[in-house]
């Protein structure tokens, strides 16, 4: 018999949620009434777009770039197989925060190094001017940390959602002579997404909380915006406080919107 999930037990009602709603409501309330805890939001909500920035485009291109591993390690190609798994066991050994470090100050330059040497010919001409380190901005510097650091996650969440499709109704689409993209988006993908979805989804919440660590290269986030401000008012409770209150408003309500999404799915499935 399949597990009972937690929400469809009789008489088990959301009480944990009317209780965070209770408490997000009263530290609005706070925040309102207390002339500090209004100055400290009003700061702070000032990196919200940042946040949301960078993990909306980290998170797309991390999808896809996970899309793209997840099929080159279900290739028929050995070379390609072997690839994808280097590529996310050496990725998913290394912190998100030393790779940001890695990114920034490593990578960045390399990039810039490379790129004067294809378009020297252009520079010693006097067509263009040579690329500087500082051209690429700490924000895409991160974004693009976060996309290779989740990347290799995502890519396996994939890998497993593609597989958990059955073997059978593959072989049958490619005896009605579909093509192996037919297949992919008529047979595979509409059925390997229910499977997907639910941990994708957690790697988005995820990956709210994880872009918070783009402060310590500077960039002006909710983390950085409070940073900032506790550091020359050294209102450190109220200020940290306020950052929690906000990144909690996002990940709870992220999470519940995901729950809906799942409740849906079981439903289509069941029908």
């Amino acid at each position: 018999m399949a597990p009972v999930p937690p929400d469809a037990v009789k008489g088990d009602r959301p009480w944990w949620l009317v209780a965070l709603v209770a408490i997000a409501l009263a530290l609005a309330g706070v925040i309102v009434a207390n002339d500090l805890y209004s100055q400290v939001f009003g700061v702070v909500v000032k990196g919200l777009w940042v946040t949301v920035f960078v993990t909306l485009i980290a998170f797309l291109l991390a999808t896809a770039l996970g899309l793209c591993i997840a099929l080159m390690a279900l290739s028929e190609s050995k070379a390609l197989r072997q690839v994808a798994r280097f590529y996310t066991e050496v990725i998913r050994g290394v912190p998100i925060l030393v790779l940001l470090f890695y990114i920034a100050f490593v990578g960045a330059p390399a990039l810039v190094a490379v790129v004067n040497v294809v378009i020297g010919p252009l520079v010693a001409t006097g067509y263009v001017e040579p690329m500087q380190v500082r051209d690429v901005s700490l924000m895409w510097r991160a974004i693009i940390a976060l996309m290779i650091g989740y990347s290799a996650f995502i890519g396996e969440v994939f890998r497993a959602g593609i597989q958990s499709v059955d073997r059978g109704q593959v072989e049958a689409a490619k005896a009605l002579g579909l093509s192996r993209f037919q297949r992919f988006r008529l047979v595979v993908f509409p059925q390997a997404i229910r499977v997907i979805l639910p941990p994708l989804g957690n790697d988005f919440v995820a990956m709210v909380k994880d872009s918070s660590l783009v402060s310590v290269l500077g960039v002006a986030d909710i983390t950085q915006m409070g940073k900032v401000y506790a550091s020359g008012s050294f209102r450190f409770f109220e200020t940290y406080s306020i950052v929690a209150y906000v990144y909690l408003i996002l990940t709870i309500g992220l999470s519940l919107a995901l729950r809906a999404m799942e409740r849906r799915l079981r439903r289509g499935v069941a029908h």
